[in-house]
């Protein structure tokens, strides 16, 4: 299929409360990751499309910034309600741009939205909003105007974490979606529209991070900047923010640890953990993609590591079957499979899986479930991959497992398998990460997520990702 063909042809901005038409004259295309062809295309906006939706913000920001608690989650929940009623098209539309398994997305992409805005509403009265302190009273106000650059990996998501957490506290939002994934988007400036949100409060330009993302982020009338990205991505939005002095918020990767120790389940350590790590094809930031595991327990390891990996599906993401689905472009393919080509020059010992395409899938950007044995020194060991690849790493006791978990660049996840939970948890307290799951108890969305090191600055979800996008002020006397 080509551009001309597209099943979807988008060709304005949401700027205002209006759909007003790109000043852009290039397009991108919207590949679909598994057939290869291209789904939709957007605009290729440019910096002179961010300048009208940066000022519909600022103009709204004073009427919203006003508006009450209970005001802000009644449009929460009405967010919430839409985006129900349209939750078999937001499912659709996100596993034909990125290729999660549908069943995945689903829950985790669509309805886990759903819940994020439901979470949000919940939480904005339980927030202390004016706080006593001496003669003061300490009050939480809107930051101001919002540019959010979010990810490709969960896009819906990425939206509601920022733009959904930004308004509820009172901000205005100029959203610049993945231009891999960008349609979800869309379906949410409409679900805004349909909502009867005020114009100017919720905004959204088509683009590329260079061009888009950097006007965004350069616009003086910009606040507070939010991106989920790469480190490189991370480190030029602060380097711009800075001439400005905006605040920002980085969500930026991680290379976590999963320890296993000796009277761990081993069986159900490794399916829980490969899961977690392969889950959206490995295109994941907080995936336990290092498994640590005590050296006598090496060999079970591996064995119980290669059953898992070979158990998934890999296919058509809307086959109910499919376990695993393609990554989402091919260049991350190409990347992933440099990596594992690497892994095996620095003389990691492949367990299962590997470069080639898998078995009768000629087209569509899939890569095998690879696991390695390997030491901490190796790049797969200390790189993101953001591909459904793993390292098993040995340790020699605690001490060396924690000083292992440790040593890398990030800080986002963990996880920690052992039956005595107090252990656990004085372990876990050694570990440099945002947050350290122990026995592979299920996320709590009231809890942060984000990391220290280049994991990132700030935190979303719950009051902590709400919190990101106010300022303090005094009031004294």
């Amino acid at each position: 299929m080509t551009a001309e063909e597209a099943e979807v042809k988008k060709t304005h901005n949401f700027v205002g409360g209006k759909w007003i038409p790109a000043q852009a004259t290039g397009e991108i295309e919207v590949i679909n990751p598994t057939t290869e062809e291209v789904f939709a295309v957007v605009p290729e906006g440019t910096a002179g499309d961010v300048a009208p939706a940066v000022e519909a913000a600022a103009t709204a920001f004073p009427g919203w910034s006003e508006t009450t608690i209970e005001q802000r989650a009644d449009m929460l929940r009405k967010f919430a309600r839409l985006t129900e009623a349209r939750a078999e098209e937001l499912t659709f539309t996100g596993v034909s741009e990125v290729g999660q398994p549908a069943a995945a997305a689903r829950v985790f992409q669509t309805q886990g939205a759903v819940g994020e805005l439901d979470l949000m509403a919940e939480i904005l009265p339980e927030m202390d909003w004016n706080i006593p302190e001496g003669k003061a009273v300490v009050r939480r106000v809107a930051g101001g105007v919002v540019g959010a650059i979010t990810a490709w990996n969960g896009p819906l998501r990425s939206v509601i974490s920022k733009a959904g957490a930004a308004m509820a506290a009172g901000c205005t939002v100029v959203v610049k979606p993945s231009e891999v994934a960008p349609m979800t988007a869309y379906i949410f400036a409409e679900i805004c529209e349909e909502a009867g949100l005020p114009p100017g409060v919720f905004n959204l330009v088509s683009g590329t991070g260079p061009v888009v993302g950097e006007a965004i982020v350069a616009h003086p009338a910009v606040d507070i900047v939010s991106l989920t990205g790469s480190v490189r991505a991370g480190r030029r939005v602060m380097e711009v923010a800075a001439q400005d002095i905006k605040r920002v918020h980085l969500e930026l990767g991680g290379k976590s640890a999963n320890i296993l120790f000796e009277d761990a389940d081993i069986d159900h350590a490794i399916s829980v953990g490969i899961e977690d790590a392969f889950r959206n094809a490995g295109q994941v930031c907080g995936g336990l993609t290092r498994i640590l595991v005590p050296r006598t327990l090496l060999a079970k390891v591996e064995e119980a590591a290669k059953a898992k990996a070979e158990s998934f599906v890999i296919g058509d993401p809307f086959d109910p079957a499919t376990t695993l689905g393609p990554v989402a472009t091919a260049a991350a393919r190409e990347r992933i499979r440099g990596y594992i080509n690497l892994g095996q020059r620095q003389g990691a010992r492949m367990i299962t899986g590997g470069a080639e395409p898998p078995m009768g899938l000629n087209r569509g950007f899939f890569v095998k479930p690879t696991v390695f044995s390997g030491d901490n020194s190796m790049r797969i060991a200390q790189e993101e991959i953001f591909g459904p690849v793993v390292v098993i790493i040995p340790f020699d006791g605690e001490d060396d497992a924690v000083r292992i978990a440790n040593d890398s660049a990030y800080g986002l996840a963990g996880g920690l398998w052992c039956r005595d939970v107090e252990r656990a948890r004085a372990i876990a307290r050694r570990i440099r990460t945002g947050r350290v799951r122990i026995n592979g108890t299920p996320l709590e969305k009231r809890a942060p997520h984000g990391g220290f090191k280049h994991s990132g600055i700030g935190r979303e979800w719950g009051r902590y990702g709400i919190e990101e996008f106010l300022e303090y002020q005094s009031i004294i006397g």
